[in-house]
């Protein structure tokens, strides 16, 4: 008897995989030796371009360009399953993707480490006056000097958003003898001798440095405007690494200019180029001590391959397995290969996405009882709007029983897994 890993009831080599945006080839290597029918992009597509190459495809994979609107995603009937090669789903409409029984997949962790490196790398430079006396030598200036400059040792880092990224940040700025203390919405326990601050204010007030970890959302966006960058200390600096909403670079650049703050870091902006070569342009450009970066915090091969085979294996467990689990917009449900049934023939495993309302599962357990066929494992999630049913059988007529599930008012999506 054959594993559900190793065969499933649709020939893998017809499972068309479509990976836009250059993603690492690590990733396309483990589907490929998965059986897969694999398609790769160097760069991002949009309009019609993107339709046409996607439309047929049954797994997307993408990064933070390429955008998967409602509008596009009404053209994809065949899509399963939609894989965001990075740790941000900002590019995808996650609704419509659930309402069409679409799940999709990210990879929030695989970069903490380079985006942590990173910000420590830029404390220092921005300390030290780095990039301003780079710069300065290209141009054929020896400007040696010790103005301006200073050790991180002793400053006080202040880290808004304490998750996998700020946390990592936390550890590592302690070992540079700094002194740690953040702000977070939720109540996180603290690593090492860093310090929770009661309000944002508290932390702005307090701190030498602040480097920002939070995810974009309605709370996020703007959150570091006029006011809260005049609630920072003298002389201090303001680093972003997390998404372009959340700081207005004028009040930046103001501050800047006027000598409140000694200078900044900023890796992400509101508009950004879609593809490499394009033209760029940033209220922050010109000024001294202030560095630029184009949105590489996650930028090194260490992240893009971690990332690459997180989303690959979480891909590969949900056509194999029918595991949902690391999904963003659908139940996360993980499962076993298959249950194994009464008789020496193999059971049949049924995945459904269906409308969360009350009575469904009644529907599906009716379909099956007038079959007469007997559910040896069953599986249910549900979040506000969306149900998700994986139903293992003993061997029966699963193709019929597919049938009458599909035919269900609230069904989404109904597949045969083997």
């Amino acid at each position: 008897m054959k594993t559900a890993a190793t065969k499933t009831s649709f020939p893998k080599s017809q499972i068309e995989i479509v990976l836009l945006e250059g993603t690492h080839d690590a990733g396309t290597t483990q589907l490929l030796g998965e059986g897969f029918s694999v398609k790769t992009h160097k760069g991002a597509l949009e309009g019609d371009a993107l339709i046409n190459e996607i439309k047929r495809a049954h797994i997307v994979g993408i990064r933070s360009k390429t955008q998967l609107t409602r509008e596009v995603l009404s053209h994809c009937e065949r899509l399963l399953s939609i894989g965001c090669f990075c740790a941000g789903t900002n590019q995808v409409d996650l609704e419509a993707a659930a309402l069409q029984g679409i799940a999709v997949f990210n990879s929030p962790f695989s970069n903490t480490r380079s985006v942590a490196e990173l910000t420590i790398a830029e404390i220092i430079a921005l300390h030290r006056k780095l990039t301003k006396r780079s710069h300065a030598l290209h141009q054929g200036k020896w400007e040696k000097s010790a103005s301006g400059s200073h050790e991180v040792r002793g400053k006080t880092l202040g880290i808004i958003g304490y998750g996998h990224i700020g946390s990592q940040i936390s550890i590592l700025a302690e070992a540079l003898g700094m002194k740690v203390q953040f702000y977070d919405v939720l109540s996180k326990l603290p690593l090492g001798n860093a310090q929770a601050s009661k309000s944002l204010e508290e932390l702005l007030a307090n701190s030498d440095v602040i480097t920002i970890h939070v995810p974009d959302t309605q709370t996020t966006q703007s959150m570091i405007g006029p006011d809260q960058i005049k609630q920072m200390k003298m002389g201090s600096y303001l680093l972003n690494n997390a998404r372009g909403s959340i700081v207005d670079l004028n009040a930046l650049r103001s501050a800047i200019e006027s000598g409140h703050l000694a200078g900044a870091a900023v890796d992400v902006f509101p508009e950004e180029p879609a593809k490499s070569g394009e033209s760029f342009s940033s209220p922050l450009q010109g000024l001294d001590n202030v560095i630029l970066t184009p949105h590489v915090g996650g930028s090194t091969i260490e992240a893009q391959k971690a990332i690459s085979l997180d989303i690959a294996t979480k891909i590969t467990r949900f056509m194999n397995l029918g595991t949902t689990t690391g999904a963003v917009n659908v139940p996360e449900v993980d499962l076993p290969e298959q249950i194994q049934s009464t008789s020496d023939t193999r059971s049949h495993r049924i995945l459904n996405f269906h409308h969360n309302v009350p009575g469904v599962l009644n529907k599906i357990h009716e379909a099956a009882a007038d079959l007469n066929i007997n559910i040896s494992g069953q599986y249910l999630r549900t979040n506000e709007f969306i149900g998700y049913i994986v139903l293992d059988t003993d061997p029966s007529n699963a193709a019929e029983l597919s049938q009458r599930v599909a035919a269900i008012d609230e069904s989404i999506r109904t597949r045969i897994l083997w």
